[in-house]
Order: structure tokens, then C-alpha cells, then sequence
């Protein structure tokens, strides 16, 4: 393993052909995003900045918490359920420059985006070395909803704030590791997945140090106080982000602890171990045409799964094997919205690791040509996706 702080090599050099490349294959999103939308008169960028969530989020930024939408069905659609770190940047940004919300909210997206990338090289350079980390960028990059990463929405301020957390965690950060958790809790309901790592990985390093203790001796066992008071410091800041909204939410609605619960089944969203999820592919069943869809489904569920237990078998650290695992586990066990697990398993990035060891032990003109092939599909999916239904 290896450490970009203790490098001669400066940082950002270091992640410099991962982060051209990263920028290579969303511009080729964005061009054909571009070419694809003008044809259809739609505007591409209206498309990014002004649709379904990234709507959502203008409007917090803008006026505040307090709007909501009452369907004919009687379910209540509340902006209570979009946590507030990307609107606070949005007007954040918006009150320093000429910038819209919206505007503002692109920005946002695309710099986080690239510091998404570099935190996704950082971890898998740490673990695996840089080639593989070059891999593990630009294979994030050409995910099918690659083009989400340059949408006015969390994913990429997400993904970049919990990538730096796990290398702080790696690199035993832990104070850096707790704040930047917070800051996640604070963009995602699935930030729990970043404290689940800190916490996880805190009790891993206590146990050890019990057992060192216990195997050396008292004279000689006793850990520093400076690591048990910073690692204690990383994981009492990790759900502060997380514990402040929920809670602020539950004081808002009168509805107490559990009442950003009582929000999210407004949406018809909640955790049911992945019945509805299921009762959905089953569905696909019932006809020839859909029977496909919901082979393709079957077939991305069992990858997904084949994934992680691979990360296992390689030995991943566990802080990211705890991370996927809670990130996999809350986008697929959901009981709504189906056609967004794609959008949210986009941050579970450790679950792309095997496959960037694998493109890293190949030739170089043998990776570049599938990069190119899968980025090209890649960019011609988002372009179709988005001037249709879009990302729910």
C-alpha cells in the first residue's frame, strides 16, 4: 500500500492522467449530450441543471425548506427529503458570483466531480497502485449514468466527499476522515454508509490494539493516546452530519427522531430488504418485451453481487468492503423509485475495483481500446437517457 502523503511525487501530478482521462470521457458525455439534444431541440443544458432532483435543489437553495407538492393520489412529495449541503453551496456560490442557482449547481457538480475522481484514484492507488487507480477513474467515468456525475445533483459531491473520508481512513486520518463523513451525512441519506465505514474501521483498530496489548504485554502494549483520542475524534464527528438533519427534520414536522422517515414515505420511498424491488423484476415476467428487462435486470443484480463478493475474496480493506456493502445494500433494498439504483450504486466505486485490477494487468492499447468503446456507449446512453424519461 502507499501513501500520497509521504510521496517525493506531488499529489496532484500523481492523479494528473486519471484526471484528464476522467475529463476526457465527460466532455465526450457532454459533446454527445450536446449534438444529441440540439437534433431533438431540447437544450442540454436545461437538461443537466433543471430536472427532477437538481429542480429539488434550486428550489432549497432558493427558498428555503418548506415546499412541498401534494399528488392527486394524496401522497406529499416534501423538500424535506433533499439534505441541504449542495443547496447551502449552491447559494453559497450564487451570492459571490453572477451565477444562478442552477447555474451554480452545475459548477458545483462538475468540480466535484473531478474531486470525486481524484479521491476514487487516491483510494485505489493506496490499495492496488497507480495504474489500477487510472483504471478505477475512468471505468467510474463510463458507468452507463456516468452522465449523473455532470447533472446539477449530490452523486458527485457525494462520492468525492466519501472517497477522501476512506483514504483519510487508509492513511489513518481520522479526524479528516470523521469531518469529511459528516460532510457526507450531510449530502445523502446513504451517508450512512461513510459513517458505517469510520465506525466499522474504529472498532477494527480498538480490537487490534487489544490484542496487541494483550500479546505484549502491559509494559509493552500500551497504544499511543494521541491515536485512541484521534481515533475517537474521527468517529464521534462521522454521523454528526447525518444525526443534525434527521434530527432538525423530526423538531420541523413535530414527528420527533423518526420523522424524516414520515418524509421519505411521502415519496412512497423506504427500506423493505428489496420485496418491492423484487415484486418489480417479476413483473417483467408477465410479457414477452418486458421479460427481457427484467432479465437484464437479474443479470445486473447477480453482477453487482458477483462484485462485491469478489472485493471480499481480493481482500479489500474492510472500510471499503463496509462501504459498498451499506451503499449496495440501500440502493437495491429500496421500495421505490427502481429506475434510479443504477444512479445510486454510482458512489459504491470499491465495487469497481476487481474490475480496474483486471483492465491495469492488461495492455495498455487493450484498455485504452475498451475504455474508448465502453466510453462511446457510455455517452450515447446518457444522451439518449436524458432526452427521454431522464434520472428519477
Amino acid at each position: 500500500m502507499t501513501d500520497l502523503g509521504t510521496r517525493t511525487e506531488p499529489a496532484l501530478r500523481r492523479a494528473a492522467p486519471a484526471l484528464f482521462g476522467y475529463a476526457a470521457v465527460r466532455a465526450l458525455g457532454l459533446i454527445t449530450l450536446a449534438l444529441w439534444s440540439a437534433g431533438r431541440d431540447k437544450s442540454a443544458y436545461t437538461l443537466l441543471t433543471a430536472r427532477w432532483d437538481a429542480l429539488w435543489y434550486t428550489r432549497v437553495a432558493e427558498l428555503g425548506y418548506g415546499y412541498e407538492v401534494r399528488l392527486p393520489n394524496g401522497d406529499v412529495h416534501s423538500n424535506l427529503a433533499f439534505f441541504p449541503l449542495l443547496p447551502w453551496l449552491e447559494r453559497l456560490l450564487s451570492a459571490v458570483t453572477p451565477l444562478s442557482y442552477a447555474d451554480a449547481g452545475f459548477v458545483v457538480s462538475l468540480l466535484a466531480s473531478l474531486f470525486a475522481a481524484w479521491g476514487v484514484f487516491a483510494v485505489t492507488d493506496h490499495v492496488y497502485g497507480r495504474r489500477a487507480g487510472v483504471c478505477a477513474v475512468l471505468l467510474w467515468a463510463v458507468l452507463p449514468v456516468g452522465v449523473v456525475q455532470s447533472m446539477a445533483y449530490s452523486e458527485s459531491l457525494f462520492t468525492a466527499l466519501a472517497a477522501w473520508s476512506l483514504y483519510a481512513l487508509l492513511t489513518g486520518r481520522w479526524p479528516a476522515a470523521g469531518l469529511l463523513a459528516s460532510l457526507a451525512g450531510l449530502t445523502r441519506p446513504v451517508g450512512l454508509a461513510v459513517v458505517a465505514a469510520v465506525w466499522a474501521a474504529g472498532v477494527a483498530a480498538f480490537l487490534r490494539d487489544r490484542r496487541g496489548r494483550a500479546a505484549s504485554g502491559p509494559e509493552r502494549g500500551a497504544p499511543a493516546g494521541a491515536t485512541t483520542a484521534t481515533r475517537a475524534a474521527g468517529m464521534a464527528l462521522a454521523p454528526l452530519g447525518t444525526a443534525a438533519y434527521v434530527l432538525w427534520v423530526g423538531h420541523r414536522t413535530g414527528k420527533g427522531p423518526l420523522g424524516y422517515l414520515d418524509v421519505q414515505a411521502g415519496w412512497r420511498n423506504g427500506f423493505d430488504g428489496g420485496y418491492a424491488f423484487a415484486r418489480f423484476v417479476a413483473d417483467k415476467f408477465t410479457s414477452f418485451p418486458s421479460a427481457l428487462a427484467g432479465v437484464g435486470l437479474i443479470v445486473g443484480v447477480g453482477l453487482v453481487v458477483w462484485l462485491y463478493v469478489t472485493c471480499v475474496r481480493q481482500g479489500q480493506p474492510l472500510p471499503l468492503l463496509v462501504y459498498s456493502g451499506v451503499v449496495t445494500a440501500l440502493a437495491l433494498c429500496a421500495s421505490s423509485y427502481f429506475g434510479s439504483k443504477p444512479r445510486l450504486l454510482m458512489p459504491a466505486f470499491p465495487l469497481l475495483l476487481p474490475l480496474a485490477l483486471a483492465l491495469a494487468r492488461s495492455g495498455t492499447r487493450r484498455s485504452a481500446g475498451v475504455i474508448a468503446v465502453i466510453a462511446t456507449a457510455s455517452a450515447l446512453y446518457g444522451a439518449f437517457w436524458l432526452n427521454g424519461s431522464g434520472p428519477p
